[in-house]
């Protein structure tokens, strides 16, 4: 089991290091056919105060005066080694611009990520074990209103009310533990939607199993079932959904930042268009490529733990679940991980 799981994780490892690299050199071709000569509008721009030997230095260093084929050569050599380049309009390594507003980003992100999880887990649990009324009713309806509501708008209300109103955390500074709270907040509300979504889907399909029956009979209390019984065979679909709002959160929290006053990837990307600092935008969004990669390669990595049944097959990818009652049944030329 332990070889057939190190093949299948080494093939998916690799499958997404090519991923990685065709989304880079995707980025290059894109970023390279738009309009604008970035020697003559950023290098050259008196603001910026660039001399003709840092011009001539910079246009050495990325091969500007080179085919285009030649600049992707060396741009993907550096990116393979870690180096992102140097920016046009700051003339700093843009790997220390990226980094500098990396971390409020991702703190928003993973504090908002962890809002939406905790808020989509308790939804969930609620429309089970809630009176009808409630937890067949309103819990019910709660993704759907969640998921209409732009995060913009919940931002707006948040600052409104626990900013202007209450006074919990200031505008001008929105580092602060309360004003990162309320940030994530806005942002992980609507994403929580679809978690909770998927999640109710799953519950209500493991609970009509007769094991769950078995279990109600014996006198195991709710929150005992939905932890030992219940969470673990929902959990397949709901990690799915979760590597894919990846984008979502990297996405809502440029927004996000805007409406909070955050510097964060979001004001690096704002002013890396308007001064058209080519660097900097292809490593950030060669950036947002990896973080998605990586975690829908770690939900697919996870897929076999979470549930044995799956079976992967030799394509890399886990490809059946077989029903609780039934024995796991490999397809043809596969390896089950049982």
């Amino acid at each position: 089991m332990l070889r057939t799981y190190g093949r299948f994780a080494l093939r998916r490892t690799g499958q997404a290091i090519v991923v990685v690299l065709l989304a880079y050199l995707f980025t290059f071709v894109v970023i390279s056919i738009l309009p604008g000569d970035p020697v003559t509008s950023t290098l050259r721009n008196p603001d910026n105060g660039f001399t003709e030997d840092d011009i001539a230095r910079i246009v050495a260093y990325y091969g500007l005066d080179q085919p285009w084929w030649v600049q992707l050569g060396s741009s993907l050599g550096r990116f393979v080694v870690g180096d992102l380049g140097v920016s046009l309009r700051s003339n700093l390594p843009v790997s220390g611009l990226v980094l500098d507003a990396l971390g409020s980003t991702l703190s928003l992100a993973a504090a908002a990520l962890l809002v939406a999880v905790v808020l989509a887990v308790a939804i969930a649990y609620g429309t089970q074990f809630l009176p009808p009324r409630w937890g067949q009713g309103v819990l019910r309806s709660l993704p759907s209103l969640f998921l209409s509501v732009p995060n913009f708008v919940i931002g707006l209300l948040l600052i409104h009310v626990f900013a202007f109103g209450l006074g919990l955390f200031s505008m001008i500074d929105t580092e602060t533990p309360w004003g990162t709270f309320f940030a994530a907040v806005a942002l992980g509300i609507p994403v929580s939607a679809q978690l909770a979504e998927v999640l109710i889907a799953s519950l209500d399909h493991e609970s009509r199993q007769e094991y769950v029956a078995v279990a109600r009979s014996r006198g195991l209390r709710s929150g005992a079932l939905f932890l030992r019984h219940l969470v673990k065979p929902s959990a397949l679909p709901t990690v799915t959904v979760l590597a894919l709002i990846v984008g979502e959160l990297l996405g809502g929290a440029l927004i996000t930042e805007a409406i909070f006053g955050r510097v964060g990837i979001g004001t690096l990307v704002e002013s890396a268009v308007a001064s058209q600092d080519l660097p900097v935008l292809q490593a950030v969004v060669s950036l947002a490529a990896v973080v998605f990669v990586v975690v829908n390669l770690l939900a697919d990595l996870a897929y076999p733990l979470l549930d044995p049944r799956v079976a992967v097959g030799r394509s890399g990818r886990p490809v059946s679940v077989a029903p609780r009652d039934e024995p796991t049944t490999p397809l043809r030329e596969e390896v089950s991980i049982v």
